[in-house]
């Protein structure tokens, strides 16, 4: 049975599970797809969220950074998760903030869509916008490294490029260090740009 990463959407999360794939030269192990419907995505992650990646017997794994780390083991481990224990800890470090700052960037979005009859709670906006700000300022100072390539810099270009895609915060006059480490990381890592957001 072939693996399958289920998507929806121009899903950042999922974003970083497409481009790992690609990264692993997995692409011929797992392929790429849509949930059938809101049902079967429940059976499968009682979450109903997406990515999931529904492996050779049948189990699907979520969220990403489970998946990530899946597809390390497949591609032979220490890949994109270093083995070595100072290493391996500052990947999964730096991906878990790459993570917080998504996840502010989404609730931004998510306050308008999912409220479209009420007054944007600016409160709330401000605390969401200031995780995101508070995070890229501590990737600025100590960004992850380009190459070797790890989850913690998959996060973090993937968190960029989608706030780019949203707009949720104007990120770029206020950290150029990031403008500069995103241009080296698309060249650097050109597949990249098959799995830019679009509507």
């Amino acid at each position: 049975m072939t693996m399958k990463l289920l998507l929806r959407g121009p899903s950042p999360f999922g974003r970083k599970g497409t481009f790992a794939i690609a990264h692993l030269g997995l692409s011929d192990r797992v392929d790429v797809g849509v949930p059938d419907d809101e049902e079967s995505l429940r059976k499968l992650n009682p979450l109903a969220k997406v990515p999931a990646l529904i492996i050779e017997d049948g189990t699907a794994l979520f969220d990403s950074r489970v998946i990530l780390e899946y597809l390390d083991m497949l591609a032979g481990g220490d890949k994109i998760i270093p083995v070595e224990t100072g290493a391996r800890f500052g990947a999964l470090r730096e991906a878990a903030l790459a993570d917080g700052i998504l996840e502010g960037a989404l609730l931004v979005t998510y306050e308008g869509r999912y409220r479209p009859d009420q007054t944007p709670y600016e409160p709330w906006l401000d605390f969401q916008r200031g995780k995101v700000g508070r995070g890229l300022a501590a990737m600025a100072d100590a960004p992850p490294a380009i190459t070797p390539l790890t989850v913690g810099g998959i996060g973090l270009a993937c968190a960029l490029e989608y706030i780019d895609f949203r707009e949720q915060y104007d990120w770029r006059p206020e950290f150029p260090a990031l403008v500069a480490w995103l241009d080296d990381f698309n060249a650097a890592h050109p597949v990249f740009a098959d799995s830019k957001p679009s509507d």
